[in-house]
């Protein structure tokens, strides 16, 4: 029976993923978002109705960045969590012509995702290609203000699902340490409750290219 288990125990071992692994990254870069479609009702009474050209502004505070925490079950498939800090903002014309004063995501546009991830270690020389989807929530600060109401939104909500799609290589600094670029989309579909009873309706579309520095352990 000693034996037995001592076999079982062994093969366990063999057969588990020798090649399994945690890898965590942080990114930052460029993010820029297109234009997409703004609906709702005011706060007090009335609705609107615009085409929105959004901007990112990633370099001004707060930052974007992201966190990616993957575990590669293998040489080749990984599973993991992903939060980005996207941020769009309604250009100053187009939200006074809403009538609103502040209309932006800029705590966050909060992106979190599960993720499948594809790589090819040493595809390219040392260099590692990789693509990566999932899909989650979007959980962004709503920053909307309506001067002729007198709401004032200004909080985290839960308005809806999101996803994403990532492109990227890697490259190694050390055993343990590296560097990364990568191109990344995200989506959401927002549906924020405005404080006054009003509403903002819009799917927001995300580009990033990201560069960024991974841990292994």
């Amino acid at each position: 029976m000693r034996h037995l288990i001592l076999s079982t125990a062994l093969i366990a071992g063999v057969a588990a993923p020798a090649a399994a692994e945690m890898e965590v990254s942080v990114y930052t870069g460029w993010q820029t978002a297109p234009h997409s479609r703004a609906s709702g009702d005011y706060p007090g009474g009335g609705s609107y109705n615009a085409l929105i050209g959004w901007e990112g502004r990633s370099g001004e505070m707060p930052p974007y960045y992201g966190l990616r925490g993957t575990w590669w079950r293998s040489e080749t498939l990984g599973f993991g969590l992903e939060f980005t800090h996207t941020k769009v903002y309604a250009p100053e014309a187009e939200r006074n012509a809403l009538g609103f004063s502040s209309m932006e995501f800029t705590d966050g546009l909060n992106i979190i995702t599960v993720n499948v991830m594809r790589r090819w270690p040493e595809h390219w020389g040392s260099a590692t290609p990789y693509v990566g989807g999932g899909i989650g929530i979007a959980v962004p600060h709503v920053d909307v203000e309506h001067p002729a109401s007198g709401s004032d939104t200004y909080e985290f909500q839960l308005t809806g699902p999101a996803a994403r799609l990532t492109a990227g290589v890697s490259y190694p600094l050390n055993d343990r340490f590296s560097v990364f670029g990568e191109y990344q989309f995200t989506y959401s579909s927002n549906e924020a409750e405005l404080d006054g009873g009003g509403s903002l309706s819009t799917d927001i579309k995300t580009n990033a290219l990201n560069v960024g520095l991974s841990l292994k352990f």
